[in-house]
């Protein structure tokens, strides 16, 4: 092969497996949304440095991830009840500029060394209020961006490799910046990277969507997105699974302070390279889904990648040795984004266009709004247990979880099938779905 061929072969690979950049609005979200999640992942770590280096408490640790989270259980629902009635680029650009606010009232709190551990905890809840709105309504316009659904999987694979070079980049800033300058100015550099998203946002080229805006009452449209949800297999055991791993899995997360310091006896710099190891991982599996051509094979990816992850949170809870740490968080990272950014895919390309909000709200509070009460939980049994062994229960968990939605399978492949044909995705009925 010529090196022109090879050459013209390599462009053509990286075209397909970024071919949902060619949309324009999809192009501005990619990179406004990318800088302004380095600056979240920032205020993440540094929200956790500084809660434990202030109370040395997990238990602590676990409340601070409990009030960020717990809001989207409260507010979700509703607000895929209004990310379907509502322009959801405006909705956005709401959301974002009250969260860059609450970036700078931490900033300035921490700065000048007034900040208490009651502070934290109430613009956590207030973030978390903020992101119960956010969330559902950034998940349902994707497909705004992306008009053609053969690239809907392409654009949230993306989106998943986008967030996980976040989580690579921003945690290890993150854990310079604290050791040198402390943890406010993370949080400053998060509220200035909020300008990038809603400049981006602002700078869309837009048409309206003329949405049929329905007389029925908020809980109407709620109950009848809940009796969708519930009554589609597909749609009702994803969002089982998401929220037993959000619930039982994730706080994992949460527990890294403890064993960078303790475990493993790091700094904050050592937290950085635990959470990128993780993004690392997870770019790998971002990458990987985005070179797939199709949608046929996620769900049994799904049974595979939940094992995965599941299977290092148990071998990472038992090393003491920071390279093998490393290297299971790669695998870490690599099972958990493959298996949820199948489930999101597989959601996303089946669920009807007229309830995609409140379908995405649901999800979010299966994703986002269990994952409080998990590192309540998980906070909990590491204080009475030790972090160690409570990371091994949350892989159990995830392996546990795995089981039970391949023992779904056959249920799925019966509802998703024909969507697949009606969408051109499979062009004849398959014997079993891959």
């Amino acid at each position: 092969m010529s090196t022109k061929s090879y050459l013209d072969e390599k462009k053509s690979t990286l075209r397909f497996l970024m071919r949902a950049l060619a949309y324009r609005n999809y192009r501005l979200f990619f990179g406004g949304q990318g800088l302004s999640l380095i600056g979240a992942w920032m205020q993440q770590i540094a929200m956790s440095w500084l809660v434990y280096r202030m109370t040395n408490s997990v238990f602590l640790l676990g409340l601070i991830g409990f009030t960020g989270q717990f809001p989207t259980v409260i507010f979700g629902s509703f607000a895929g009840v209004y990310a379907d009635r509502l322009n959801r680029r405006n909705l956005l650009i709401a959301t974002q500029t009250f969260a860059m606010l609450q970036a700078f009232l931490l900033a300035f709190l921490t700065l000048t060394g007034s900040v208490a551990v009651w502070h934290l905890i109430v613009l956590s809840i207030i973030l978390g209020t903020v992101n119960a709105v956010d969330v559902p309504v950034r998940q349902s316009f994707v497909i705004d961006m992306v008009e053609n659904k053969n690239d809907l999987g392409n654009a949230i694979a993306l989106n998943s490799f986008m967030f996980n070079g976040a989580r690579l980049v921003g945690p290890s800033i993150a854990g310079l910046l604290i050791a040198y300058v402390g943890e406010g100015v993370c949080f400053l550099v998060n509220g200035i990277s909020f300008f990038a998203i809603i400049l981006a946002l602002m700078a869309m080229r837009t048409t309206q969507k003329v949405r049929q805006q329905s007389s029925d009452a908020v809980l109407h449209e709620l109950k009848e997105g809940f009796q969708y949800a519930a009554g589609f297999a597909p749609i009702r055991y994803i969002i089982l699974l998401v929220g037993l791993l959000s619930l039982l899995s994730m706080p994992y997360i949460v527990l890294m302070p403890v064993f960078a310091r303790d475990i493993l006896h790091g700094g904050s710099h050592t937290l950085g390279f635990l959470m990128g190891a993780s993004g690392i991982g997870a770019l790998a599996g971002a990458l990987y889904l985005a070179s797939r051509k199709s949608v046929i094979g996620l769900a049994r990816l799904i049974t595979i990648s939940t094992c995965v992850f599941g299977c290092g949170l148990i071998a990472f809870s038992v090393s003491r040795y920071l390279p093998l740490s490393l290297c299971l968080m790669l695998v870490t990272g690599f099972g958990m984004i493959l298996s949820m950014a199948s489930c999101n895919t597989i959601v996303q390309t089946v669920v009807d266009e007229d309830k995609r909000g409140r379908v995405m709200s649901f999800y979010a509070i299966a994703f986002v709004g269990m994952a409080p009460f998990g590192s309540l939980i998980g906070g909990s049994i590491a204080h009475n247990i030790g972090a160690p062994l409570t990371l091994t229960l949350c892989g159990v968990s995830s392996i546990v979880g795995a089981v039970f939605f391949y023992n779904r399978l056959p249920e799925i492949r019966k509802f998703v099938r024909p969507i697949y044909l009606r969408m051109g995705i499979i062009q004849e009925m398959p014997t079993e779905l891959q």
